[in-house]
């Protein structure tokens, strides 16, 4: 039952056999207030129009799939509800800053080439067997990484900043957030490796600092704080170099 509720559901298509630029579509879509927006789509695909296409998965903020441009700002529609946006119109679009593929489902080539460039998982110091037992880790030790963990590629920090929608080439928040994740594991012994993508020009320089990608992020990873870490870390490593090869960090 949709209560006779009703809201106007405004959504950029791009469709590359029938347009060659983005077209705005609306469609009127009944409502209760329990229905997130990636119900509203669901709704139009499934009684108004099939075509449409954008992705999703979990429904619970867990896949990141389901990330779009909400009104202007990035945000997961799985956890937007339309009762927040009413009277409306909901303008819905692709992520900011990613080649649209087709309506809002955007290319994220490069984005995951970018997430594997910085290793992703745990590179151990040195071989250790299974008979040696488990990576032991205290309470402290866990925290320094355990907030940059929660990262589940949902790309709104990209969505959200400038500089990469200046410079494509640019590492970007989310990724160097995850790269931090395991610099700062005690299991891990990858730093050094990471630390050379990040240092570079396209690496944690190129941020500006304008810190709204924390502000979007649906998990409160707080990407920006992984940056401003990692620039000093960077730093460290330019200035040890000079004083002691041995010195810079492993």
């Amino acid at each position: 039952m949709h209560d006779g509720k009703q809201i106007e559901i405004q959504v950029l298509r791009y469709r590359p056999e029938r347009e060659d630029e983005p077209v705005w579509q609306s469609w009127r879509v009944p409502y209760t207030d329990d229905m997130s927006v990636l119900q509203g789509l669901q709704y139009i695909k499934d009684e108004l129009d099939g075509s449409l296409s954008f992705r999703w998965s979990c429904r619970m903020a867990i896949c990141g799939s389901c990330g779009m441009m909400i009104n202007g700002k990035p945000n997961l529609s799985c956890q937007t509800f339309l009762r927040e946006l009413a009277p409306g119109p909901v303008r819905i679009e692709a992520l900011a800053h990613f080649p649209i593929e087709r309506d809002l489902v955007v290319n994220v080539e490069g984005f995951v080439k970018k997430l594997e460039s910085v290793k992703p998982w745990i590179i151990p110091e040195a071989p250790r067997a299974v008979s040696e037992g488990e990576y032991l880790q205290t309470p402290m030790q866990l925290e320094q990484f355990e907030q940059f963990s929660s990262c589940i590629n949902c790309m709104l920090c990209y969505a959200a900043c400038p500089q990469f929608g200046l410079d494509p080439a640019f590492l970007g928040p989310g990724v160097i957030a995850l790269a931090h994740r395991y610099n700062a594991d005690s299991r891990d012994g990858g730093a050094r490796e990471r630390m050379e993508i990040m240092s570079t020009e396209e690496g944690v320089w190129s941020c500006t600092a304008v810190g709204y990608c924390s502000e979007v992020c649906p998990k409160h990873v707080d990407p920006a704080n992984a940056v401003n870490q990692n620039k000093v870390n960077s730093a460290k490593d330019y200035f040890l170099r000079f004083l002691s090869p041995k010195g810079a960090r492993k």
